[in-house]
């Protein structure tokens, strides 16, 4: 078996194992989906391997390129997202074989550290290649008390509506500039990235609302009854913002889209009134690979992280 760096000819083959690993026929937008994840993100088209036996790919294993930032220096970071082996040769260890194969040649590539957020089937195996747990993601829970009580049969109408391209781009230097002297490690962000991320993102639907003074990516999540207005990302001007205008923004759209209940990253959005905060997200963990030890010693505490929802969960 070889083990290799995939190529642009092998995504036809690369979406028919993911197909026939996940049980599903007909995924027109499989193609798209990969040159949107692992082509055209702007932090770099992600690194690839592919297990090939007999001239024939029966694994795969992407990690998607991310950035991080904290103070003025950037981390190049990789996202263990998508893998899949063919079912015929499943429990031969492929997984195991890519995985870490890819750790080796990120370290060569200089790449500082992998993320992701395993479930509680695969995390074990992840520790055992050297994943270290970080901790529990912090979201705040705010119940949308306008909208609480109404219909739950609510159709999502969502809208990506734009003051100005020249504006965002300001927001976002702002943005950095104020997390650059937190001490912590956050995601800059760009035009080119929010476009990205949330405007053209062919897996999941935004709400995307963007103004001089702020750009908003949300969308509503469903928990049976209950719908949860996900607050994926919001950048704003200054502090001032989030207890007047930002907040009364952030209410309307709550109660248009139907909502029970708001969730969104406390670090970054320090809204008010009466919420609950903690470890309600996701166990993020992450894997060494070119860093000193107190930098490694940095992230492995969760406090340490200045993420967006957006930031970390899956898509």
């Amino acid at each position: 078996m070889i083990i290799r760096e995939a190529n642009s000819n092998d995504i036809p083959e690369i979406v028919k194992v993911l197909k026939a690993s996940l049980g599903v026929d007909d995924l027109p937008l499989s193609e798209k989906i990969w040159s949107f994840k692992h082509i055209v993100n702007p932090f770099g088209a992600s690194l690839v391997l592919v297990a090939e036996e007999d001239k024939r790919i029966v694994g795969v294993r992407a990690f998607m390129r991310w950035e991080w930032k904290k103070n003025n220096k950037v981390y190049k970071a990789l996202r263990a997202v998508d893998t899949a082996t063919l079912p015929e040769y499943q429990g031969r260890g492929i997984f195991k074989k890519l995985t870490l194969k890819a750790v080796e040649v990120a370290k060569v590539h200089g790449n500082n550290f992998i993320f992701n957020t395993p479930n509680e089937q695969s995390r074990p195996g992840y520790l055992k290649m050297g994943w270290k747990v970080v901790g529990k993601v912090n979201v705040a829970l705010k119940p949308s008390i306008s909208s609480f009580f109404s219909s739950v049969n609510k159709t999502d109408d969502y809208k990506i509506n734009i003051h100005s391209e020249e504006s965002i781009k300001e927001l976002c230097d702002k943005w950095n500039e104020k997390w650059e002297g937190e001490d912590k490690l956050f995601t800059p962000k760009s035009r080119e990235f929010l476009e990205w991320r949330y405007e053209k993102n062919p897996l999941r639907k935004y709400d995307v609302l963007a103004t001089d003074d702020f750009y908003i990516a949300s969308y509503i999540k469903k928990r049976k009854a209950i719908r949860e207005f996900r607050i994926s990302e919001c950048i704003y001007r200054n502090e001032t913002l989030v207890h007047s205008d930002l907040n009364k923004v952030l209410k309307r759209l709550a109660q248009r889209l139907g909502a029970h209940v708001i969730s969104f990253a406390p670090e970054i959005l320090p809204l008010d009134g009466l919420l609950i905060k903690g470890g309600y997200g996701p166990i993020l963990t992450v894997r060494e690979l070119n860093l000193m030890e107190p930098e490694f010693s940095c992230l492995l505490e969760i406090r340490n992280w200045n993420n967006s929802i957006g930031d970390l969960e899956l898509f």
